[in-house]
């Protein structure tokens, strides 16, 4: 490996370790922090734990100073069970992403008033208020819940976006905040992801339309909500929106509160066209090589990390050290063996480095993510499954 590779570092840090390894570049992880605050400009950021799954990575941004106004503060949960793992250990702002139908962990929740002001639930519809009700078991709890609101554009017959909320109207969601309201719950905040904008990179000129044509739709419609929801409840604590890929269309609107962000800290490769932001990927993982099954072909163990989403190339890990190695098209990344072509100069034992297609859902692989700082000291950290935790 040449010095002039950004993975030199975090190959050197980790020589002592045999592969396959998780290892994060800690300067990069900060520069991109930084980096996000700067976009939210003054716009408080809540930060995505699916994309981040280790609790001292989400402790290293949310207590990072990095000067600007707003910063981050608070995170978004995927699972309630996670939620209250978090607020075991500190947490005391959780947005679930998601609505959770988990009997056991509502249960837990209205047990614990200090889980009841740490959590606040994400709700759709008014089967979820009658599920969570039973959960918890009586009327003298006032579950934290915030509104998902569908933010994909929808032209005709044609939808684009995610399939997330039936919420879409303003009458909906006055609807829905209503009922929580009359059933004892406290309607805190409404949440508008745009997935078709965030998601979504900006490489070609009809995206840059869409994304052009989905931002203003949802932000009139957003307002009209927020005003149909506000006549019901009064102010709203919560107005959150976006993601790591649309952060400056989301903090336009003055309505909005926070923008949650967490795949712009590891930056994997579905972050990689993007103009809004220059991507500096952070997180990498290195694996072995076991064999040569010809002169030009070098096999290394596992590597088959597949993301999630739509199957395709884009799901995929991507070498990247060293330079020029490639998958192999009849095969790709594999179990157990992932074989690689233009890897000639490659022997027995030897590294091959590689990014991930999304962000936190590489920490599901590994039990620990080696954190290396620029002067080359390592500290190794559990991620999620570290800790023995999974949550879903």
């Amino acid at each position: 490996m040449t010095e002039t590779s950004p993975i030199a570092g975090l190959d050197a840090a980790t020589a002592e370790f045999d592969p396959p390894l998780a290892a994060l570049d800690l300067a990069v992880l900060r520069a991109n922090a930084t980096d996000l605050v700067r976009r939210a400009g003054g716009t408080p950021i809540r930060i995505a734990s699916k994309s981040v799954r280790c609790r001292a990575i989400l402790a290293e941004v949310l207590g990072a100073d990095l000067t600007a106004a707003g910063g981050f503060a608070g995170i978004m949960a995927y699972s309630l069970r996670e939620a209250i793992w978090l607020a075991g250990h500190g947490a005391r702002d959780i947005l679930l992403g998601y609505p959770s139908v988990d009997r056991v962990a509502l249960a837990e929740l209205a047990a614990d008033d200090l889980l009841v002001r740490s959590i606040t639930l994400m709700i759709d519809d008014v089967a979820q208020l009658d599920l969570i009700r039973a959960a918890v078991g009586t009327d003298r709890v006032r579950p934290r819940v915030c509104l998902d609101v569908d933010a994909s554009l929808r032209i005709g017959p044609i939808h684009l976006g995610v399939r997330r909320s039936p919420v879409r109207s303003p009458d909906q969601a006055a609807a829905l905040a209503g009922e929580a309201l009359r059933r004892g719950f406290e309607v805190v905040g409404v949440m508008t992801y745009e997935a078709q904008i965030a998601g979504l990179s900006d490489a070609n000129a009809a995206v840059r339309l869409v994304k052009r044509a989905s931002a203003m739709e949802i932000g009139k419609r957003r307002g009209a909500v927020l005003d149909a929801v506000r006549s019901m409840t009064g102010k709203l604590e919560i107005v959150n929106s976006g993601g790591t890929g649309s952060i400056e269309v989301s903090v336009v609107d003055p309505d909005v509160t926070e923008v949650t962000a967490g795949s712009g800290l590891y930056v994997p490769t579905l972050f990689d066209h993007y103009r809004s932001f220059t991507p500096r990927p952070a997180l990498y993982f290195a694996t072995s090589v076991l064999r040569r099954p010809t002169p030009s072909i070098a096999t290394v163990f596992a590597g088959g990390y597949i993301a999630s989403g739509p199957a395709g190339p884009s799901r995929v890990p991507k070498p990247v050290w060293p330079s020029g190695v490639k998958l192999l098209g009849t095969e790709g990344a594999g179990e157990v063996q992932t074989p690689l072509s233009g890897a000639a100069q490659l022997r027995i034992g030897d590294r091959v480095w590689f990014r991930h297609a999304k962000a936190g859902e590489l920490c599901e692989r590994f039990d620990t993510v080696h954190l290396v700082e620029t002067d080359g000291s390592r500290t190794s950290v559990p991620t999620y499954r570290g800790e023995g935790v999974c949550f879903g």
